[in-house]
């Protein structure tokens, strides 16, 4: 085996190495406090329960979007991980809404579980587009177990006094630095590579967004950074699909078919 395939793995040890020496890395004590809190038609806070409508209509595309059986085909193997991502941005639609009603640690829970399997999902899809492993691999239970357990671990911890977020901000960062380096290996399409590197540069936007809320609104007096971080995230999500279910071939219409059938 080259070296250069063991990059990726080498990468992830150093990133666990760091966040363990680091220690637990707490969530800050305001964190629900944010910017905009403006009520509409008796929903509170309202543009940012609202702004997770995204989510649903990217979630709502992909899902037609896998239903056309040149990508499916395509995707082959990769299909039950984009399959679970398309799912797990549903589940982000709701899980973001419930919690931006009335933000609570509780309801946080249910807001980073469906993103951790959002993160979990592409990790195991983009891995077998990039080295198609012959059989089942058992890889995508395996990391959803990652994703729930790196949401319970921070709820029971935050629970007893000392939150620490370590294993979740690795799973939402792991994305970041292994697909780039997996299609690179792999030699990916053009397409997806630059679909990917997109839609990085957009999350990386998300986050900006996420941390300068107040700043934002306060600049704007419109929308703020929270809000603005829902629909760059969405986007984000968007060029993903775009990428993946994009087929190089047209799809044979059924006139077509029924041609190659009569000759």
């Amino acid at each position: 085996m080259s070296p250069m395939r063991l990059l990726p793995a080498a990468v992830l040890a150093v990133a666990v190495i760091a966040l363990a020496w680091h220690g637990p890395i707490a969530q800050p004590p305001h964190y629900h406090d944010f910017a905009d809190a403006r009520p509409w038609l008796g929903i509170p806070h309202a543009a940012d329960v609202l702004s997770n409508a995204a989510f649903a209509l990217v979630a709502a595309w992909g899902a037609w979007r896998l239903r056309r059986r040149g990508v499916r085909e395509r995707l082959g193997a990769a299909l039950p991980g984009y399959v679970l991502f398309v799912g797990a941005l549903a589940l982000t639609a709701l899980g973001s809404a419930y919690y931006h009603w009335a933000p609570t640690n509780a309801r946080l829970v249910w807001d980073r579980l469906p993103i951790a399997l959002a993160c979990a999902a592409l990790l195991e899809a983009t891995w077998v587009q990039a080295y198609r492993p012959r059989g089942t691999t058992g890889l995508l239970p395996a990391l959803c177990l990652v994703a729930v357990g790196s949401v319970a671990w921070w709820s029971w911890t935050q629970a007893r006094g000392v939150g620490d977020l370590r294993p979740y901000l690795l799973l939402q960062g792991a994305p970041l630095v292994l697909i780039p380096l997996w299609q690179w290996q792999s030699g990916a399409p053009r397409r997806e590579r630059v679909g990917f590197a997109v839609a990085i540069a957009l999350y990386v936007l998300a986050k900006v967004l996420e941390l300068d809320d107040r700043a934002i609104y306060a600049a704007t007096g419109l929308a703020s950074g929270h809000t603005l971080k829902h629909l760059a995230a969405a986007a984000a999500a968007a060029v993903i699909v775009a990428s993946v279910t994009q087929i190089s071939t047209r799809e044979p219409s059924s006139t077509t078919r029924l041609v190659g059938i009569a000759k």
